[in-house]
């Protein structure tokens, strides 16, 4: 079976040039708070958020105009509230990449509990590939470990900008999975889930208007939401399930789910296909709202190129 080696970074000498020296400041930093005890990190972590939160940013920004969005009949200060404890968690995720990225085995399966593999055994033994259609949720560094032990993923994500952090990136989420493949390698999921692979994809973003559809999500009656999909649910042998990653409120690690396969999935209308796809990222992002990635631009693409942006 082979593996996208055109993704694979490799150490490189310009690493060590001087452009890259405030990088390796932050990577040395989060390697050494990944030492500290786990309930000092979520409280470092929870701390750094409300830091951000106060400061404000563009990001804030966006977030509150998503949930707005998404929820305009919660009471404001229920979306206040929310808003609040995402940023918390967002602080938290910064602490989690080095978790995931640099823990030993060993702590990391302490701290991930994974229900749900009989599923993707099951589906295997059948001689059928598995998607996994996951969202992002905030702990995804360490959720993208800790799911490959309890079963071997192939991951398909979107490569880091900074070469140095992508090398550092690939390696963490690689530690437990079978291979990484970049977000426009469809050819090599598609093979992967050919060969009978459990593959993970990620469809609740903005991925632009190409190769997209306008159905509801939350609020927001025509969001763009991509049929890629759908490309990787109608292969042959194919099983779809949802993945859920959480965080455990009470500071004692992750509960990652795997569902069972979302029946009659798909059925050959895309519209109703994608549109359910949606209507299940709802319900597992209404598990624990407060831990979802609300900071990014969600409703981007209008419906029609001229319509005026959500976001002013």
């Amino acid at each position: 079976m082979a593996r996208n080696k055109v993704l694979q970074p490799d150490f490189k000498l310009s690493f060590l040039l001087p452009k890259y020296w405030l990088t390796w400041f932050g990577v040395f930093v989060l390697y050494s708070i990944s030492w500290l005890p786990y309930k000092l990190q979520l409280a470092m972590g929870r701390g750094l958020g409300r830091i951000l939160f106060r400061l404000g940013s563009k990001r804030k920004k966006v977030a509150e105009v998503n949930l707005k969005l998404c929820f305009p009949d919660m009471p404001e200060e229920e979306r206040k509230r929310i808003l609040k404890k995402n940023f918390e968690n967002t602080g938290i995720a910064l602490f989690e990449t080095g978790m995931g990225w640099w823990w030993p085995n060993w702590r990391v399966k302490r701290k991930c509990k994974v229900i749900g593999v009989e599923h993707i055994e099951k589906a295997q033994a059948e001689g059928k590939g598995v998607l996994l259609l996951a969202m992002h949720y905030l702990s995804v560094e360490i959720n993208c470990r800790g799911i490959g032990y309890g079963h071997p993923m192939v991951v398909f994500y979107r490569p880091h900008n900074n070469p140095l952090m992508e090398y550092f990136q690939f390696r963490g989420r690689g530690r437990a999975n079978k291979y990484m493949l970049g977000k426009r390698d469809v050819k090599g999921l598609i093979q992967a889930l050919r060969d009978k692979e459990a593959c993970v994809y990620l469809p609740d973003q903005d991925y632009g208007r190409n190769k997209s559809l306008f159905v509801p999500f939350f609020g927001v009656k025509e969001t763009a939401t991509t049929t890629g999909t759908l490309i990787f649910a109608r292969q042959k042998n194919v099983q779809t399930h949802m993945l859920i990653p959480t965080r455990n409120e009470d500071g004692s690690g992750y509960t990652i789910e795997i569902k069972p396969q979302l029946e009659n999935f798909p059925t050959g209308d895309d519209v109703a296909d994608v549109t359910l796809v949606n209507q299940e990222l709802e319900k597992a992002i209404l598990q624990k709202p407060e831990q979802y990635m609300w900071l990014h631009r969600r409703f981007k693409t209008r419906p029609n190129e001229d319509d005026p942006s959500l976001y002013k």
